[in-house]
């Protein structure tokens, strides 16, 4: 049986709930996200591993799986959160993880967001590591609900802007796919690292 749609609502709704919280780690200008984390099984827990391996910036929003809360991505507003603006303040460029199942996508990798080189970087990296799975960075094969291009979107309001990646369920699943959030996890970690060696970034 599908999952039950979950229930839009605003940044301050979800901010509010008892149950909902932020997680932040400040360690330098690569930042990796999760702000639908509960919401979209397994972003969160691949953004964690990501930032404890690699040593980067961190920022979740973590909710309980059951609430099922939504708020657009284009909502998703630092002027709403002090921990979230000042976490923004300090990244350079992001990675934004984010989970979506289409029975036509069933096993693509969908790489979106404003900077279409480090797309592209991580696009290589991820073809290493997942090699079952396509990764898609043609914008024109992704949806336009996925492809997180509005400028409000948090993937893109750092200097250098960031990439939103669109796991499919046997990207984040261990039930559906053993290894594959932990190969996709390394896949995120080599791509910081190649970052920060490219740009001289700490």
């Amino acid at each position: 049986m599908s999952p039950a749609a979950a229930t839009r609502v605003t940044w301050a709704q979800l901010l509010a709930h008892p149950d909902v919280r932020e997680e932040v780690v400040v360690a330098g200008p690569v930042g990796v996200m999760a702000f639908h984390g509960g919401l979209e099984m397994g972003t969160a827990e691949v953004a964690r591993q990501v930032a404890s391996a690699s040593g980067a910036s961190l920022y979740i929003v973590d909710q309980p799986a059951e609430l099922r809360w939504h708020v657009p991505s284009h909502d998703v507003d630092p002027a709403g959160s002090d921990v979230l603006g000042n976490w923004m303040d300090g990244v350079e460029v992001v990675a934004a993880l984010h989970g979506y199942g289409r029975i036509d996508r069933p096993r693509r990798i969908l790489l979106g967001g404003r900077n279409r080189t480090e797309a592209m970087r991580l696009a290589s990296v991820l073809e290493t590591a997942v090699p079952e799975l396509a990764v898609v960075t043609d914008l024109d094969e992704i949806p336009a609900e996925l492809r997180g291009l509005h400028p409000r979107n948090p993937v893109n309001r750092p200097p250098a802007a960031g990439v939103q990646v669109e796991l499919p369920p046997s990207a984040r699943d261990p039930r559906l796919n053993v290894d594959g959030p932990d190969r996709v996890a390394r896949a995120l970690v080599e791509w910081v690292a190649g970052y920060r060696a490219a740009t001289t970034l700490p």
